[in-house]
């Protein structure tokens, strides 16, 4: 028969997506030989085969369903979801967001008659589906975060971004999920058409271009400047497989040539001061940009941030802000601060203001300037080619 069905659209979701060749393989098995499996239904409205229905009505080719009984909607879908659960061509994430589901409707049947004897509150619920199911814990409760991240996307962009994360055509880790959903609206939508379009590989990379086209070119350098405070947008090579974060996750980076080649020696005054953020592992190149903009190394503070950070060779927790200076530019106000500050790290490359009120201190006249200035700041000129906010 062909009459017509319905579709619940909360039914669907919990059906994973086919991909592209899996579905034109179905449709070409029931085009050339009919619709073996029967469809079933609860009502009129189906619940296992929305595909082969579909396929079925597009080719008018006969079907035959099977109705089912059940007590309640959440009946329905808990054997929705066993059903697709009981499949074993799942991906991954499709098994996670199914259990993920599983959780959630079980959540609501607490009170009600469960399958569970020991289902006595929320707090088991994880452990009934955990011993259903074969997996600990933990895995049901990381399934229904991941779950509520995929639904949380598909709220704000869309069904058919549902249908991509599960149907792996976007290729997205569970991480990826978790750091779109974290996102505002605007921004998961932006990332993730980015992926879906195919011009980034990965939310990394996608985060990583839209900061780019975000970033506005800056004006061309002019004036004339006593003092120059400068954290410079280091390139460290951590562009890595696209997957993983680094600098260029959270600004647009330049290379050694590339700041060598600012004109800062023209802006600079025949006396004056540069004060500049280096990090250990660029600290050598450090001194090819202070002589390419006319200046001398003189001094240094260090920054302890007392949060470590993992590098290389050892737990990583300090930054250097170097002296430098041309001609003859000392404090105006002789007062030694030590040289090492122990200010705990709060955003991703964001500068404690104390440094800036050390420099404020020492030098009280003349203009001045700061390179890649990520917000205005009083008695300050701003210059930079990073985005206000990142």
């Amino acid at each position: 028969m062909t009459q017509r069905l319905q579709i619940d659209p909360e039914f669907k979701k919990l059906i994973p997506p086919l991909t592209t060749d899996e579905y034109a393989g179905l449709e070409k098995s029931i085009i050339e030989e009919g619709c073996r499996d029967p469809l079933v239904v609860w009502g009129n409205i189906i619940i296992d085969g929305h595909n082969r229905y579909e396929i079925c009505r597009r080719h008018n080719i006969n079907f035959e369903f099977i109705i089912k009984s059940f007590p309640s909607l959440q009946d329905v879908k808990a054997w929705i979801i066993n059903n697709q659960l009981s499949r074993r061509n799942l991906t991954a994430e499709q098994r996670n967001y199914l259990i993920g589901k599983q959780y959630q409707e079980q959540k609501k049947d607490v009170g009600r008659p469960v399958k569970f004897p020991q289902n006595e509150g929320i707090g088991e619920t994880a452990k009934a589906i955990a011993t259903e199911h074969k997996i600990s814990r933990a895995t049901v409760e990381r399934a229904a975060a991941f779950t509520q991240a995929v639904d949380t996307i598909a709220g704000n962009v869309g069904e058919d971004a549902r249908q991509k994360i599960l149907g792996r055509d976007a290729k997205l880790t569970a991480k990826d999920v978790h750091r779109v959903a974290a996102m505002e609206p605007e921004k998961q939508r932006e990332v993730l058409d980015k992926v879906f379009t195919g011009k980034a590989k990965s939310v990394v990379d996608a985060r990583r271009l839209l900061r780019k086209e975000e970033t506005k070119d800056a004006p061309p350098l002019k004036g004339k400047y006593r003092v120059i405070y400068a954290d410079p947008p280091w390139k460290y090579g951590d562009e890595r497989d696209g997957s993983t974060t680094g600098a260029t996750d959270h600004y647009p980076t330049m290379n050694i040539t590339e700041l060598c080649d600012l004109p800062v020696s023209d802006i600079a005054e025949d006396n004056a001061v540069l004060f500049m953020w280096t990090t250990s592992p660029l600290l050598e190149d450090s001194f090819k940009v202070i002589n390419a903009w006319g200046f001398r190394y003189k001094s240094s503070f260090v920054w302890d941030k007392i949060k470590h950070n993992m590098g290389h060779y050892n737990s990583v927790r300090h930054e250097f802000l170097l002296i430098c200076t041309r001609g003859s530019c000392t404090p105006d106000v002789v007062k030694l601060y030590d040289s090492v500050q122990s200010i705990e790290r709060t955003e991703h490359s964001k500068k404690p203001e104390e440094f800036r009120a050390i420099i404020d201190t020492l030098y009280t006249h003349g203009n001045k300037i700061e390179l890649f200035a990520r917000q205005p700041a009083d008695g300050w000129e701003v210059w930079g080619n990073v985005p206000a906010v990142i």
